[in-house]
């Protein structure tokens, strides 16, 4: 497969659901992720889901993959978020990943050593044509809000995504629709809102999602949200026609 055809099953029609399961390697015991051979059948209904290398080579065959390259644990003190490399886009390629994906904390300590480690698997990406998606989170003690931003530094993640070679960037949800629209007008590549802690109703948070998409956004890449949850393939299959229907 070539990138298109990889973004078109990652993003089909330009829509997507993709669900992050790597939470594990940065804790553990994670509420959902405690058996993925039970999880993954009830999250099928993703367009992609997101896991670390050894997920990806025992559970290729069952869904589409994204290699997440990007790791840190709670153990590592002051510099647990600080993500490093884990893998290439090669080896993404080999295990049977369809996509590859890499986190840059902004307003990190770290800052500038993950935003080096994000453009070399974007070189890689560029080389191996794999698609490659962006989670940027301005969320640092060194972050620096401008003082007309709306959006706190949402829509500088999105537009360091696109510079530095991203083909779909992950982002917090901003609150509303008129800075989140601000958010998605930020660069030219489909905009994916985060989940966070799971917490509310179902029905919040589908409020959230179609504001999202009203506002421009491509769809959802949450992990908590859906599998932290009571009704795991409900929530999966709801989400996902609101995504595909809207």
């Amino acid at each position: 497969m070539g990138k298109e055809e990889r973004l078109e099953k990652i993003l089909p029609n330009g829509k997507g659901l993709i669900i992050p399961i790597d939470h594990a390697v940065s804790s553990f015991p994670e509420k959902g992720l405690e058996n993925l051979t039970e999880l993954i059948p009830l999250i099928s209904s993703a367009n992609a889901i997101i896991a670390h290398k050894g997920v990806v080579s025992r559970h290729n065959a069952e869904n589409n993959f994204i290699m997440h390259l990007s790791a840190s644990t709670i153990h590592g003190g002051k510099k647990s978020d600080n993500k490093v490399l884990t893998g290439t886009v090669i080896e993404a390629k080999k295990r049977g990943a369809i996509g590859v994906s890499a986190q840059v904390n902004l307003g990190s300590e770290f800052e500038s050593e993950m935003i080096e480690r994000l453009g070399e698997i974007s070189r890689q990406a560029f080389e191996q044509e794999m698609p490659l998606l962006g989670m940027i989170y301005p969320r640092g003690p060194n972050l620096k809000i401008e003082e007309n931003d709306i959006t706190n530094g949402v829509s500088h993640a999105v537009r360091l995504a696109f510079e530095l070679g991203c083909d779909i960037v992950k982002v917090p949800w901003t609150g509303d629709k008129a800075s989140f629209s601000q958010v998605c007008e930020s660069a030219p590549i489909p905009v994916l809102i985060a989940g966070g802690e799971q917490k509310g109703d179902m029905n919040s948070l589908l409020d959230i999602i179609k504001d999202a998409i009203d506002s421009g956004a491509s769809g959802v890449c949450m992990g908590r949200q859906i599998f932290a949850s009571e009704n795991v393939q409900e929530r999966c299959e709801k989400i996902a026609q609101l995504i595909h229907q809207n």
